[in-house]
Order: structure tokens, then sequence, then C-alpha cells
């Protein structure tokens, strides 16, 4: 191969942040017109800082709190130790250091997380597939059902940001950068597990490229604990959350007991979620029920072609495990768009179709796509009464 096919194979930088940057921009731009357009008398800012926001607030101003809640009558209930803390921390980090208002703080952090979500998403889809691809991969992103999530001051986006670029960074074998980012998504979500997990399936199969290399007496290769290292610091942020919580509390089950006190998300093994789906067909009232059964049907036909065509496998292990841990969870029916945001597998097969099709119609197609996608999240944050 020479010099200058390699040149034009490579991706162009600006192409690698300019354009997703401007996707991101547009479909943000168009959310919140929608939202100011349904919103009572168009307040847009209360509907951002809305629900889990006012828990992440109050964390960003308070801290977290030393043990269990109550309600007045002595019931147990959630409260801000549910919520993981690297979102809270540069909520705070940047209130303190600009002086801006906390509620200003905690949406400006989620929409510049957005911005290096679109653009490391982008990147990573460009790197395993190609530009059209990347780009495609990055406008479902930006404009799937509950994208509204990455304007609102919920964690979503900063916990794509760093998978995409955990993910990323092992692709191109940079594991210093790697486990930084996994510990990063570890300490976002509780579905960091699963990015980790994700992570180290993508160190075993360096750990085993090294070890041939080795046989074959190559000195490229990176030290075999560089990978190892990596995927152990990311395994270590969500247990070491919850033996935090644990600890502050008194009781090692503290964090499950908050999480199923406030929220009723226990995991049934998909009980819930077989029961919804079923019921939602069958009886369902009203089309949101019903719209929301049909998207986890879609969803896990996507997974399924997703394992058809064979996906990275540490994007298609995370993607999967994130899967499961959405559907096999009781909990409120109408956050499960939400919680399928970051689970990026279930975009890339239509990403790489529309990045095969001719552009007219990868066109129609997105536009289609963003049209449906960036209301259906302002209605649910504006119409809607119940929490996303």
């Amino acid at each position: 191969m020479t010099a200058v096919t390699e040149v034009a194979r490579r991706p162009r930088t600006q192409f690698l942040w300019a354009l997703p940057l401007a996707v991101y921009a547009l479909s943000r731009l168009i959310q919140l017109l929608l939202v100011w357009w349904m919103a009572d008398n168009g307040e847009v800012r209360s509907r951002l800082l809305a629900w889990d926001g006012g828990h992440f607030v109050r964390l960003a101003e308070e801290g977290y709190p030393t043990g269990y809640s109550y309600t007045a009558d002595g019931q147990l209930t959630g409260n801000g130790l549910a919520f993981f803390p690297g979102y809270p921390m540069l909520v705070r980090i940047v209130h303190l250091a600009t002086g801006l208002e906390v509620g200003t703080a905690a949406i400006t952090v989620a929409w510049i997380a957005g911005a290096f979500a679109a653009i490391l998403v982008c990147a990573l889809g460009t790197r395993l597939y190609d530009e059209r691809v990347g780009v495609a991969l990055t406008a479902l992103f930006c404009t799937q059902p509950m994208s509204m999530a990455l304007s609102m001051a919920y964690s979503e986006a900063l916990f794509v940001a760093m998978v995409a670029g955990m993910f990323l960074f092992a692709h191109r074998g940079d594991w210093l950068f790697a486990g930084l980012f996994g510990l990063g998504a570890a300490l976002s979500r509780p579905t960091g597990a699963a990015a980790a997990l994700g992570l180290a399936v993508a160190a075993a199969m360096a750990v085993y490229r090294i070890h041939k290399s080795d046989k074959s007496d190559s000195s490229d290769s990176p030290p075999i604990w560089h990978p190892i290292l990596a995927a152990a610091v990311a395994l270590a942020g969500v247990p070491g959350y919850l033996l935090w919580v644990g600890m502050r509390v008194g009781d090692l089950g503290a964090w499950f007991d908050i999480q199923t006190a406030g929220w009723g998300t226990t995991f049934d093994y998909g009980t819930s979620t077989f029961n919804f789906v079923r019921d939602a067909l069958r009886t369902g009232e009203g089309w949101i029920q019903v719209s929301i059964a049909w998207m986890v049907i879609g969803v896990v036909a996507l997974a399924a072609i997703a394992v058809a065509q064979r996906v990275w496998p540490p994007l298609l292990v995370y993607g999967l495990i994130a899967l499961v841990l959405v559907l096999g969870q009781g909990g409120y029916y109408h956050s499960k768009p939400r919680l399928l945001v970051p689970v990026l597998v279930i975009l890339v097969p239509p990403a790489i179709a529309l990045g095969r099709a001719k552009p007219r119609t990868a066109a129609l197609v997105l536009s289609g796509c963003a049209a449906f996608g960036l209301w259906y999240g302002s209605y649910l944050i504006t119409v809607w009464h119940y929490a996303i």
C-alpha cells in the first residue's frame, strides 16, 4: 500500500470533530425549540432540571446523605446515595470554578459532555467501520427517542462520552486512557459495570495478541500488564462505589435497598418487562405505553442483528449486558427509553445500513428518525406527566 493511499484512508481530523459537533448542536437546538413550543408557558429550564435532575443538583450543593431516608410514616425511601458521583462531582467543580448557579452548572456539564459524546461516538464508529457509518451512528445517537436526556441535568451524556472514549482508546491500544475512561464510566452510572466488562474483553483480546507476538519475537507489542491494569481499574469502579455507600450507611446492601425503595428497580430477570410488553400489546392504555412496548421489541431485534453482524466483541458484550440490565429489571416502564440511550450496540445495525445506503436515502431516513425521536423526547418531558 502506498503512502498516498494510506493517507487517503486515514479519517480526516476535522471530520472527526466538526461534523458530529454540528449534528449534535443542530439536534439540541431543534430539541430545545420543541420543548419551548410544547411546555407550559414556554418554560424550558424547569423541564431540563426535572426529576432526577433535582437529585443531582442537591448532591452538587449539599453532598451525599449519611444514611437511609424515610417517609413521614417511617417507610424507607430513595435518596441521593442511589446516584453515582461522576456527574454531580463535575457539576460541583464547575459551580465552584465559574460561580454559575448549580442548576445552570448541571445543564452546562450535560451539554458539554453530550458534545464530547457525539464526537467520540463518531470517532468510534469511523474507526470500527468508516466515516459514513460514524456519521450515521452519531445522528442516530443524537436523535433517538429519548436523546432528550442529553440536554437535561442527567448523567447519560457524561456516561456515553466515557464509554465511547474507553472503547476508542482500547481499540487504538492506548490502555492508560482506556482504563481512565473506563473508571469514569464506572463512577458515572451503575451500567458502568457492563462497560468495564466490555473493556475486560478488549483487554483479553489484547493479551492474546501480545502473547502470540511474543512467540514470534515481535518487539512492537505493549507490555502485557497495560491492558490488564486498564481492565482492573475500570472493574473496580462500580464495586468501589457500592462498598463506599455500604460503609457510609453501615449496611453493605444499602445501595440496592435505596434503589428498590425509591425507584422499584429490582432485577427480576425480565419478568416485569415481559409482562409489561404482553399487557401493553393486548390491553394497553395510551399510546405511550404501546410505543414503549414496541421499542422494547425493536431493541431486542436490533441486538440480535448486532450479534449476527459480529460487531466488535467488546462493544457487543457491553451492549448486550447493558441491555439485559435495562430489560431485566423492574421499575417504571416509561424510564426504559432513557435507560436505552447509552446502549450503543443497538444503533450499530441501522448505522451500518445507512452508511451503505445512497446518501439521499440515508438523509431521508435519518431526517424521519430525527423528526420522530426529537419530538418524542420533548413530549415525554412536557405533556407526559410521569418521570422519565
